[in-house]
């Protein structure tokens, strides 16, 4: 059988905070208004004016959008920031909860929140913002929205593949190092709607059943699938990815991975397909991706 590559590519990273408890939804009818947000205008007047933070003085930071879902959220045990907010209907990257107990009104409040954790507030990272006061205690709550799926942002699989093409081709256009091993530029490689196809079953059966493998769950490997997708081939490789939230990313891991960035210089490869696959289950969902590349017979 003609040699095929294959390359593994690490999970990315995942963001962890602060413990967080939604409270039980009332019926509609009975759900009176929800309290006013009184420490998010005074957030982002802050961020507009802070002047000093642990001694030192800080730039103006961006405002940051109010959003109900930050709002509704409660401090407890026994689940993760990134939880509660799914749960809320808010897809998150990252998120923090800062709180002070005592004060008697919001301005006060805001007065310690700002001497206590000014560096949380005027975080540049976050772009959200909500609040809530319950008892003596004073909640800001910090957030960064997660980027589209693709299946938002790339409802057609291909529109996503064609973009990994574009920037493979960009890679192959120039003289690259993959680890300690020197590739000159090659010939750009042509989009494939079978290898596409096979790259389409591979990335959501990775997403359906949760492994990330070469090997599917039944036991198929690259080439057999670039076979069953009706590629008729003398040479197959492919590269994998998941956690990268857009094409772009998923290329660029694979780039800074010696084995991907081999797949990827390889002039004996002329044709290539990709596309992505999304874990049903998650609000915010998990992406796997795959590339997959090839030489007709």
């Amino acid at each position: 059988m003609p040699p095929f590559a294959t390359a593994l590519l690490a999970p990315a990273a995942y963001v962890c905070a602060a413990s967080l408890l939604l409270l039980p939804a009332a019926h509609a009818q009975q759900q009176p208004a929800p309290p006013a947000d009184l420490l998010a205008p005074l957030v982002n007047a802050y961020r507009a004016n802070p002047g000093a933070c642990n001694g030192q003085p800080m730039a103006p930071a961006a405002a940051l959008d109010t959003h109900p879902a930050l709002a509704q959220l409660r401090i407890g045990a026994g689940t993760f920031i990134e939880s509660a907010l799914e749960r809320a209907g808010y897809a998150v990257e990252s998120a923090q909860a800062v709180y002070v107990t005592g004060p008697d009104n919001a301005r006060a409040a805001m007065d310690v929140l700002q001497q206590k954790y000014c560096s949380a507030l005027l975080n540049p990272r976050f772009s959200a913002v909500g609040s809530y006061h319950e008892g003596a205690t004073w909640t800001v709550v910090l957030a960064r929205p997660a980027a589209p799926l693709p299946s938002t942002t790339y409802p057609d699989w291909r529109d996503a593949g064609q973009l990994i093409l574009e920037q493979v081709n960009v890679a192959r256009a120039s003289a690259r190092m993959c680890g300690e091993r020197a590739f000159a530029a090659v010939p750009p490689l042509r989009w494939n709607d079978a290898l596409g196809e096979a790259a389409l079953a591979h990335s959501r059966d990775m997403a359906t059943q949760r492994y990330f493998d070469h090997r599917a769950k039944d036991g198929s490997h690259a080439a057999q699938r670039a076979t069953r997708a009706g590629y008729s081939w003398r040479r197959v490789g492919e590269n994998i990815a998941f956690g990268q939230r857009t094409p772009q990313e998923a290329v660029a891991g694979w780039l800074d991975s010696p084995d991907h960035c081999t797949n990827i210089m390889n002039g004996g490869f002329t044709e290539m397909g990709a596309a992505y696959g999304v874990t049903p289950e998650r609000q915010n969902g998990i992406i796997y991706w795959t590339q997959v590349f090839g030489t007709p017979r």
